[in-house]
């Protein structure tokens, strides 16, 4: 054994043993140490056990390979050293030196007999599983490529967290997206196995890691003691455990055997696939064995036996995803190398060299695009193979000779398996480009140029509120999760196209009216909900969806679309609704409502802004709040609402609609100005008579011609030390300095070359006009704040 050989101690403070630690030091790979502070803790006269050994029954004998024979040991120096009492430090010290010791052969003695050893084989088969479930996946992404499948339900497998997909299977999809991303090769052939990666790779992930678990306690707890019925729970427990493990890996294996046969059947090459094949079912058969010695036990003596088998068909599986990897590399090196010949061209001589020359008018192929992450896999095992076997697979012994390396490429005692493993982790966990930033649902990013519209606008919002002795609250653009969840969140749409005026209507007359046209009440808010559509559908898909899904009759939808069709002057619909025999006079709400309505709008015809409003019987929002006055305002010649209002119904704690304990008076009303949800904000630039928008307010530009940063910084400094809103740019081609302010939009321009610098003077241009002045280096500042005052003049 090599004396660099890595240590492991046994038993340290705060230590485990692992099923990689497990694994080395059963293939002496690694060294075993006991920690020295347990070995001080034990007693060399301590007394012998006086507890009789455990009555077992008859069994057959059951040798345990080397590998086995020495991981079992392993497992009874941990246990021993981690039981200090009453044992004397000669056994732990023999077993660590018999571990030690090169040319160990254990193979003739029978540790199968004993429960107490089913810990090794759960160990080795854990680090051999969590090894194969992560190689499993690279290979399948490799194999989707070399077999040109359709991948579309293998990636497309999303937990969305309501439990409609297992998480495992989602994470396996989201790995293979990964890998197979900018990949040109896959989207063809469709095919069973590879649709079914997500869910029989996810299952396996999920038993694998619950094998960890149950690998570590197992490990890692201490020696039973006491009848032998009690030591039988330890070891049902792990062949349960097996037993699921079993039937996952004949899954895997079987899947990999499949996708495995359709590469070689893709072959196109007659010869080369015959012998491919012959190879294949000389190792495997035409079907593959994945059943044989796996029938469920419940005798004792027989679970190492079930625990063995079950590692030996981990071990066929692996070797079956060898094979997998090896024909999918083999495939994919012949599209490649087809590729290479394709856009070879012709072959010429000149001077005595060969060269490659393209054919006139012969179309040049495209090139073979891989994933972004099966190319580096792909590469990694290139390299790796190169140093074994080369990079020719063209022949029967190259092809043989490719897949053994594979084989001992994935076995767990192979270092390089765990960078091969470590890599393919980083890359599914990297995700690059799919993993940008994203913005929550709702809510949206501004430009430079819709944050100077939403600046000004904003701007002459407030200013008009403040005009009218508004004052100003903010409230958060996130909604609560129970209103936008409950029965609102439905029905209440954010956008409406409605007219260029503020359009009015009444709850208490809206109410009044589908009372009297015939509709229950507990179905008035519903019906609101659809009234309210009209600004978007006709009304007789209104009326559709009012007798069809809300139960009312054709004569009360008719009766209602009489109604709701009303809209105009308010002074001259106010005076229809009120003239003798109106059905709205002898109902008590609408009549309130009228009363109110008629005081509204004298107190906007005295203020000379009733033209600006309609009345309108149709505008009905659909939800509770909403008691009183029901208004909503666009600008003139859009067609989106920019705010809405409504007196709120003091019941509606979830809205926050109380204050100390008192509910507000229906009476009040609050403007709400919903911009983020209401209104694109590009269509607000219809607002500013059709100027142009500039994203920053930078007044002057100072233009650098050269390299002299030091200048700019200087120049500049001095700008921002006057108060004026400055930016510099440094650049030895001038029309860059003016694309700059031209594209900026920056109205002055001071330009200084080397010319300027040396006779103290500036160069001040008039971006609209294209005028120059030359001014004197040190009146810069001044002349600057005089031609800014006359332009705001």
């Amino acid at each position: 054994m090599a004396e660099r050989a890595p240590i492991v101690t046994i038993a340290g403070k705060g230590s485990s043993l692992s099923s990689s630690s497990l694994l080395s030091i059963a293939n002496s790979t690694s060294l075993v140490k006991i920690d020295s502070s347990i070995l001080d803790k034990l007693s060399p006269n301590a007394p012998l056990s006086s507890t009789a050994p455990l009555a077992q029954p008859d069994t057959n004998p059951s040798f345990l390979t080397l590998e086995q024979s020495r991981a079992a040991l392993v497992v009874l120096l941990s246990k021993l050293v981690s039981s200090t009492k009453g044992i004397r430090p000669v056994l732990p010290n023999l077993i660590a030196e018999t571990l030690n010791r090169e040319n160990l052969d254990l193979g003739v003695l029978d540790w199968g007999s004993g429960l107490g050893f089913l810990e090794s084989v759960l160990g080795l088969s854990d680090c051999s599983a969590s090894a194969l479930s992560r190689a499993a996946d690279a290979v399948a992404a490799l194999s989707c490529e070399a077999l040109r499948a359709d991948v579309s339900n293998a990636v497309n497998v999303v937990d969305s967290g309501d439990g409609s997909a297992a998480k495992d299977d989602a994470a396996v999809a989201s790995d293979l997206k990964v890998l197979l991303l900018g990949s040109k090769l896959v989207g063809r052939v469709k095919a069973d196995a590879v649709s079914e990666i997500p869910e029989v790779h996810g299952s396996f992930r999920e038993v694998v890691r619950f094998v960890h678990s149950r690998t570590r306690v197992e490990l890692n707890c201490g020696v039973r003691v006491g009848k032998w019925e009690s030591v039988l729970k330890g070891g049902k427990a792990l062949v349960t455990t097996f037993a699921s493990l079993a039937q996952n890996l004949q899954f895997v294996g079987e899947g990999s055997l499949r996708r495995a046969k359709l590469i070689c059947n893709s072959i196109d090459d007659a010869r080369t696939r015959s012998w491919v094949l012959e190879l294949f079912d000389k190792n495997f058969g035409s079907s593959g064995c994945f059943h044989g010695g796996l029938e469920m036990v419940s005798d004792p003596a027989l679970f190492v036996n079930f625990l063995g088998e079950t590692y030996k068909l981990l071990v066929r599986v692996r070797n079956v995803v060898a094979w997998e990897g090896a024909l999918a590399l083999f495939v994919l090196e012949r599209i490649d190398g087809e590729k290479d010949k394709a856009v070879g061209g012709a072959v010429s001589k000149i001077n005595g060299e060969t060269l490659n020359v393209e054919k006139k008018g012969e179309k040049k192929k495209k090139k073979v695009v891989m994933g972004k992450g099966t190319a580096v896999l792909r590469q990694v095992i290139k390299d790796r193979l190169l140093k074994e076997g080369g990079e020719s697979t063209d022949s029967f012994e190259e092809f043989n000779q490719l897949t053994l390396n594979f084989s001992s490429f994935f076995d767990p005692k192979n270092v390089e398996l765990d960078e091969f493993l470590k890599q393919v982790k980083e890359i599914v966990e990297s995700n690059e480009t799919r993993r940008l930033p994203k913005i929550p649902k709702g809510t949206r990013d501004f430009s430079k140029e819709q944050m100077a519209i939403r600046e000004k606008a904003f701007s002459i919002i407030t200013q008009v509120f403040k005009r009218h002795g508004g004052s100003a609250l903010d409230t958060p653009a996130f909604e609560l999760r129970e209103t936008l969840m409950g029965k609102y969140g439905e029905d209440s749409k954010l956008i409406y196209d409605l007219a260029d005026q503020i359009k009015l209507n009444h709850r208490k007359l809206l109410d009044g009216m589908l009372e009297i046209c015939g509709v229950s009440a507990e179905k008035f808010r519903t019906i609101c909900s659809s009234i309210d559509k009209l600004d978007k559908q006709s009304f007789e898909e209104v009326k559709k969806e009012m007798v069809e899904e809300k139960g009312l009759t054709v004569e009360i939808a008719d009766k209602i679309g009489n109604f709701v069709k009303k809209r105009g002057a308010p002074l001259s619909i106010l005076s229809e609704l009120r003239q003798e025999g109106s059905e709205f006079l002898n109902n008590s709400g609408s009549t309130l409502a009228l009363k109110e309505l008629e005081i509204l709008f004298k107190a906007l015809e005295k203020s000379k802004c009733i033209h600006r409003v309609v009345f309108d019987l149709s505008l009905a929002r659909g939800l509770d709040y909403y008691t009183g006055m029901i208004f909503e305002a666009v600008f003139k010649g859009a067609t989106q609402s920019v705010y809405y209002n409504g007196a709120a119904s003091p019941g509606q704690g979830v809205l926050g609609c109380q204050r100390s304990g008192s509910p507000i008076s229906s009476a009040c009303a609050e403007l709400k100005i919903t911009w983020e949800f209401k209104y694109p904000m590009w269509e607000f630039e219809l607002c500013f008579d059709g100027g142009a928008i500039r994203a920053t307010e930078t007044q002057v530009l100072v233009g650098v011609l050269g390299d002299d940063l030091s200048l700019a910084a200087e120049l500049v400094n001095e700008l921002w030390s006057a108060k004026l809103k400055a930016e510099y740019i440094v650049n030895k081609r001038i029309m860059k300095l003016f694309d700059r302010a031209t594209e900026s939009r920056i109205p002055w321009m001071v330009l200084v070359g080397e010319k300027e610098q040396n006779e103290g003077i500036v160069k001040l241009r008039n971006m609209e006009t294209k005028e120059e002045v030359v001014i004197q280096r040190n009146s810069l500042v001044e002349e600057l704040q005089r031609r800014l005052r006359e332009t705001l003049m």
